[in-house]
């Protein structure tokens, strides 16, 4: 299976970032729990390499609980600050604030050993598409926030949200795109919907998907369900089609119908915490 990308976006968002990058002192990193490594967009570890660097996990409450425990060990053992988080629900929202000073705990030393006091962090927000930047924005700045203005020597038009009086954000985050040199992150990507499904082969996508649930969540399939987890990912999905109803006329197997379940559920959480990848499985 093929999964397409559209690199034209990713260059318009890169020069976006290395103008805005300047500004900040912080880069908050979200990505998807259920697939960290294939939603990290490699460009900012090369553009913020000189900052301070948070990831938040998000969406953590629909991705494996052991998993998410293994990749925070994971960035922080690779120099990152990481904390999981559900920006709908406002999960882990509470410890951002905390582990923002400590990931620019250096930054703030530096500017008390040079007489500057109370000059808030400023910080960015960074991820692909579909990770839940602007649920997050939304969540972490809330309504008592307001605009700073235009700060001296920032572009003209771009404004910075005050949090509380030790962080300021940045609204004008660039939208960074990942990079498919591995088709594998291409998959895992549309498998949680960061691609569209209309230029997807969905029944291929649900095979990828059956096989992955048969070897690493044995028994998800048969619970949620009732079908023998037994044969062929094409043998499966016929089974999950009958098990919805999922006939055309004389009785002919609506695979596509039985995709479209199959992603809903597991999208949503219906068929429980599952991660897609975990630490050193797939990356270094």
């Amino acid at each position: 299976m093929n999964v397409q990308w559209y690199p034209g976006h990713m260059t318009r968002a890169k020069r976006q970032m290395q103008e805005d990058i300047k500004l900040i002192d912080l880069i908050i990193e979200l990505v998807d729990a259920r697939v960290p490594y294939s939603s990290r967009n490699p460009d900012i570890d090369e553009l913020g390499k000189n900052k301070s660097r948070l990831i938040l996990l998000n969406k953590a409450d629909l991705a494996d609980a052991s998993v998410n425990d293994a990749w925070v060990e994971y960035f922080r053992q690779n120099g990152f600050f990481a904390v999981k988080v559900d920006s709908r629900k406002g999960t882990g929202m509470k410890n951002i604030q905390d582990m923002i000073r400590e990931a620019c705990r250096e930054k703030m030393e530096r500017d008390r050993k040079r007489g500057i006091r109370n000059r808030p962090v400023r910080a960015m927000v960074a991820g692909i598409p579909n990770v839940g930047k602007s649920t997050f924005i939304n969540k972490f700045t809330g309504r008592a926030c307001t605009k700073t203005g235009n700060k001296p020597g920032v572009t003209r038009g771009k404004q910075w949200i005050r949090i509380n009086k030790d962080v300021e954000l940045l609204d004008t985050p660039g939208i960074l795109w990942p990079k498919f040199e591995d088709q594998d992150v291409g998959i895992r990507l549309a498998c949680i919907g960061s691609v569209k499904d209309d230029i997807l082969n969905m029944e291929e996508l649900a095979l990828w998907l059956i096989d992955y649930l048969i070897s690493s969540y044995s028994g998800v399939l048969a619970d949620r369900y009732n079908v023998a987890e037994e044969g062929t990912a094409v043998e499966i999905l016929e089974q999950i089609a009958r098990a919805r109803g999922c006939l055309k006329k004389q009785e002919e197997i609506d695979y596509g119908k039985a995709a479209g379940i199959l992603f809903d559920d597991f999208r949503s959480g219906r068929m429980g915490r599952i991660s897609l990848e975990k630490p050193n499985e797939n990356n270094k």
